[in-house]
Order: C-alpha cells, then structure tokens, then sequence
C-alpha cells in the first residue's frame, strides 16, 4: 500500500488523488492527513520531503516521491501510460505547466494574506501574481481549447484542479470574466466522479 501526505485543501496533492482515481489506483493509496504551511512543517513531512512540502507519495517498494508532477508521472506509468501520451508529450506536459503555474500564482496570494500581518500585506505583489493568472488564462482559451477537449490528460488534470482552487480560494476575482470558453469546458470537467470526489475543503 502507498501512503499519500497531504492535505484536502492542496491543489497539487488534488492532481494526485483525481489522477489515482482515473487511473483506477486510489484503493493502493492510503491518505495521510498533515497540516503544513510556509512556516509550519510537520516532521513526517520533513522526513518525506527534503523540502518540507506537499504531496509526498511513499512506496513501500522504492524511494519517496514528491512533487505532485512527479508523482502523476509515476501513477500515469504505473496503470500503462494514459495521460502523458507520446504521441502528444510536450503539449501535455506545457499544458500541465501552465495549470501548475496558475497554481503557483494563487497558492501565493493566500499565503502573502495567511501569514503577512495584515498592515504588512504587499497588494501591488497580489495584484502582480493575479495578472500572472489572468495572463494563463488568456493563453488557455486563445490556444488550448481544442487540447483540452480532447481526451483526459495530465495537462487537463492540472488546469481543472487550477481552475477549482480559484474557485475555492479567490471567489473574488471572478476569473469566468472574458473566458467563456474556460468555464464552458470547466463547466464540463469538473462533473467527472474525479473531480466531484476530490472538492476541495478546509
């Protein structure tokens, strides 16, 4: 049995868990529930991950592996090599960047207000990492729609796992403005018994 770190409310580990699902694994993963933050390290994650984050898969037949990129490489190899195609590799894995860039981005603001005090919060940075997905977005839907439409990838899993923490995270921001096609093909995706079995939550 693999052991899974990580927490409902992450998005990386979110990409493991709706990959493990479409790829017919989640009954060989135990889910380990951990807190962590960018100042908070649990020492079983420490031990896990040299540094310190989130998801870490442990096998009993091999060495720890992080990085939620990594690990959906391994499960998408492990069950015979579905969502990283070769046929189609670089746009999948690019695409896959892109979802992991918004991310980045977002995962960012939530920190900048969770661990700033609130006088010390630097908004011109907030509103410099939202541009960073506002900008995503607009590549999403000017040169991605048919990719995404076609069958399950990685790429997709990490733009819809995205798309969901936006939801989650910055209700605010509205990020359906102007991307109608986006939310169309979200509206979509994000009905697959993956994605409904994975809604984030604190």
């Amino acid at each position: 049995m693999m052991q899974l770190l990580g927490n409902a409310a992450s998005p990386y580990v979110r990409k493991v868990r709706v990959t493990a699902l479409e790829t017919d694994q989640d009954d060989e993963i135990e889910m380990i529930a951990v807190a962590t933050s960018p100042i908070n390290t649990p020492p079983e994650v420490s031990a896990a991950h040299s540094a310190g984050k989130i998801p870490a898969l442990m096998r009993p037949d091999g060495c720890t592996l992080y990085d939620s990129r990594v690990i959906t490489r391994y499960l998408d190899a492990r069950a015979g090599g579905l969502l990283y195609r070769e046929n189609r590799v670089w746009e999948v894995l690019t695409l896959e960047a892109t979802g992991d860039g918004i991310l980045d981005s977002a995962v960012n603001m939530v920190y900048e207000k969770r661990v700033r005090p609130e006088d010390k919060v630097d908004h011109g940075w907030l509103e410099a990492q939202w541009a960073k997905v506002e900008n995503a977005l607009t590549a999403l839907e000017m040169r991605w729609m048919s990719h995404l439409s076609g069958p399950i990838d990685a790429g997709q899993i990490a733009v819809g796992c995205a798309l969901g923490y936006l939801d989650f995270r910055h209700p605010d921001r509205e990020w359906r403005k102007g991307h109608g096609a986006l939310d169309d093909w979200y509206a979509v995706f994000s009905e697959r018994e993956s994605m409904k079995a994975t809604v984030p939550g604190d």
